[in-house]
């Protein structure tokens, strides 16, 4: 699903514009990421939580010549589903 698919679905299903839900939506992925950025986890019950993990700093290797690179620490979203939505996925 595409951002303009779930934008045609909150529209419909809210019965409201399609510039309305693309509102909403850019609005909820705003929020989020300003809340990650600032090291909060963002939690929706029944849907799931949003949060922030480190990735320590490892070695890894260019696949192309096999050489040996080292890959700097970094930040990076984490996403663990609710138990609604892991139900209605089963």
């Amino acid at each position: 699903m595409t951002k303009a698919d779930l934008v045609s679905r909150i529209a419909a299903s809210e019965g409201i514009t399609k510039a309305q839900a693309e509102k909403a939506v850019e609005g909820f992925v705003a929020a989020v990421a300003e809340a990650l950025s600032q090291g909060d986890k963002v939690t929706l019950v029944g849907f799931g939580t949003f949060s922030v993990g480190n990735r320590s700093a490892r070695e890894g290797r260019n696949p192309r010549t096999g050489a040996k690179i080292k890959i700097p620490a970094s930040k990076v979203v984490k996403f663990k589903p609710g138990k609604g939505l892991s139900e209605k996925v089963k």
